[in-house]
C-alpha cells in the first residue's frame, strides 16, 4: 500500500479518536446516553482504520471482514439516534 494511503488512513483515525474523546467529555457532563454511543462508534472507526493499515495488504474478498467494524460503528449511531429519539423527553 502507498504511503499516501497510510498517512491518510492514520489522520482519519486521529480524528476519529479525538472526535471521540469530545463525545465522551460531554457524556461526562450530562450522562446522556446519545453522547457515550456516539463516542464509542467514533472510537471503533479509529479502531478500523488502524486494522485496515495494520493488516498492511490489499483490500480483497478475504480479508473485507475488516468492514464490519465500520459497519458495527454506523450501527451504533443509527441506534443511538433511534435511543434518544424514542425516550421521552425531559
Amino acid at each position: 500500500m502507498s504511503g499516501l494511503f497510510h498517512f491518510t488512513s492514520g489522520a482519519a483515525m486521529m480524528g476519529a479518536w479525538v472526535c471521540s474523546l469530545f463525545f465522551f467529555r460531554f457524556w461526562r457532563k450530562t450522562q446522556e446516553r446519545l453522547f457515550f454511543l456516539f463516542g464509542l462508534a467514533f472510537w471503533t472507526l479509529g479502531l478500523e482504520r488502524f486494522v485496515l493499515v495494520w493488516k498492511a495488504s490489499p483490500i480483497t474478498e478475504e480479508n473485507a471482514g475488516i468492514y464490519l467494524i465500520r459497519l458495527a460503528a454506523f450501527l451504533m449511531i443509527l441506534y443511538a439516534i433511534w435511543d434518544k429519539n424514542r425516550s421521552p423527553q425531559e
